[in-house]
């Protein structure tokens, strides 16, 4: 645990790339295998499961430290974060410290739901007893399913192929699913698989950034293919030898979510490996993706939720035919296979062919991203015809190109504070819009599009205009009127508004309006009616 403490204070010390790629170089040339391998695990997101509950780690942080629960409550609300305030308030120094190895307490984590409370008190409060603070913090992280380190995946890759001495796109393909570290070695992840036997794997997905530049700046316009944006998940359809695996774009397994592609393990050739967007699809057109959300939450799927949300895959990319890797091959020559492919009379009607738009110039690709929901999509996808299928998110040949969003000016009614260098400052924001009555009801939570000296002001403004506390929530004087911006609603009767947005933040702060002249619950209802009609 020291070292991998020493590993995440250096990358947290730091801004720059390159110090950040170097400190996990020496780390992994210092390392064993196996402590190689969690790390490499710890530092891609692969975060163990919470094996306690945050109740209890209060308590018994509380009782360790000898001091009252007002106080802990005080101090956790001040600091922002679980795991720093309990790093900070535990007594330095308990017993001696001792350097635990990290496969060992990782595994011990994974062990604990199998324990009664009282063990897993006696265990935890040992590991507090006998480690540093930033390794305290680490740990208590690792418990509470939080932990992150602040690299990209990129990044870890970069340093990866350094330490290995292979090409990075190798290095992210070994990593790509969910590989287990107890179950592998450096030689048996990182090396040429044996025929077979890594037959579930994806490939790296392949993302691209939202249009920085002007359209003219693509130049030609038949160089590129144009498609829609639409919205669902993400994910590789693979058949090889017999066998059906489909994983979304966050390495998740999900073939058995998804029964209706079942057949395509007999009806596509061995070594197939498909991109699209899994959406729900009914009369010849996309659905909600709140229709998507209906089926990916449930355990169990009857036949009655598989008919009321018919899922298909809009395939947009052929990544592996008859067991070749072709992702090197230019796009024109993956698309026309993809097209013979899925112009077979013997393939199955869960598969569709992205549709590629023949524009005549940049200005009507312009018209139809404005007009977007009319199509029901997000707008474009841009893509070089002569493009090979990269790995992570790469500029110029790959563009999303996304539609305005949605708009709705709300009343600041709740803030909490936020988290790491952010902690002393309220920067999670709950919004609310006029029901009928001339009540305020909130409709949208939001943290995200302030600047830090607009957030200043702000966070100024609510400490001197708290009207109540509710633990971490202060509720303020409903005065200042925002403007928030999100890609989706749908009507929700698990919210007081009766809407739920789509990944709302904050656009503008208003101080031209007063809060009476923010949004109704009414206007919000008649956007729902507008988006979907």
């Amino acid at each position: 645990m020291k070292r991998f403490a020493e590993l995440f204070v250096a990358i947290d010390q730091t801004t720059k790339t390159n110090e950040k790629v170097a400190a996990i170089v020496r780390y992994l040339a210092d390392s064993d295998d196996r402590s190689s391998l969690y790390a490499i695990a710890l530092l891609i997101g692969n975060r163990p499961r919470r094996p306690v509950k945050t109740s209890d780690l209060k308590a018994w942080a509380t009782s360790a430290a000898g001091i009252p629960d007002w106080l802990f409550e005080e101090s956790y609300h001040i600091v922002g974060d679980l795991a720093e305030a309990i790093a900070l308030m535990l007594p330095p120094n308990l017993l001696s410290e001792h350097d635990y190895r990290l496969p060992d307490v990782i595994v011990q984590l994974a062990e604990l739901p199998e324990q009664t409370d009282e063990q897993k008190r006696e265990i935890i409060t040992g590991y507090w007893q006998h480690l540093s603070r930033d390794e305290r913090f680490i740990f208590t992280k690792l418990i509470t399913g939080n932990f992150r380190m602040g690299v990209s995946r990129q990044l870890v890759i970069k340093a990866l192929s350094i330490h290995l001495g292979m090409d990075e796109t190798t290095v992210a393909h070994r990593l790509m699913g969910k590989w287990i570290p107890a179950a592998e070695t450096m030689v048996s992840l990182f090396a040429e698989p044996e025929q077979g036997s890594r037959d579930f794997q994806p490939y790296p997905f392949y993302l691209a950034y939202q249009l920085d530049g002007s359209l003219e700046s693509l130049g030609n316009i038949h160089d590129w293919y144009i498609e829609k944006k639409l919205d669902g998940i993400r994910g590789q359809l693979i058949v090889r030898n017999g066998q059906l695996y489909v994983w979304s774009r966050g390495e998740d397994l999900l073939t058995n979510k998804f029964p209706e592609f079942g057949p395509l393990a007999d009806a596509l050739p061995d070594g197939t490996v498909i991109d699209g967007e899994i959406i729900p699809w009914s009369d010849g057109r996309p659905l909600s993706f709140q229709v998507m959300q209906t089926r990916i939450g449930r355990k169990n799927l009857s036949q009655k939720s598989l008919r009321e949300a018919p899922l298909v895959m809009v395939c947009y990319d052929l990544l592996e035919w008859k067991g070749e890797d072709i992702r090197e091959m230019p796009m024109h020559y993956r698309r026309n296979l993809l097209e013979t492919l899925l112009s077979s009379p013997l393939r199955h009607t869960a598969l569709l062919l992205s549709e590629t738009m023949p524009f005549d110039n940049w200005g009507e690709v312009a018209l139809f991203r404005r007009e977007a929901r009319n199509f029901h999509c997000e707008g474009v996808m841009l893509k070089r015809k002569d493009s090979a299928y990269g790995s992570g998110r790469r500029r110029g040949n790959w563009w999303k190109w996304k539609t305005d969003p949605l708009t709705a000016d709300g009343v600041l009614i709740y803030a909490q504070s936020g988290h790491g260098r952010r902690a002393n400052l309220y920067t999670d924001y709950t919004f609310a819009v006029w029901d009928d009555a001339g009540t305020l009801v909130p409709f949208a939570k939001a943290y995200s599009g302030l600047t830090d000296k607009e957030i200043a002001e702000l966070d100024a403004w609510i400490k001197r205009n708290t009207v109540d506390r509710f633990g971490p929530v202060r509720s303020v004087t409903p005065h200042h009127v925002f403007e928030i911006a999100f890609e989706g609603i749908q009507q929700s009767s698990r919210h007081k508004s009766g809407v739920a947005l789509r990944f709302p933040r904050i656009l503008r702060w208003r101080r031209d309006k007063k809060a009476d002249e923010a949004n109704t619950k009414a206007d919000l209802l008649q956007l729902i009616d507008a988006v979907n009609g």
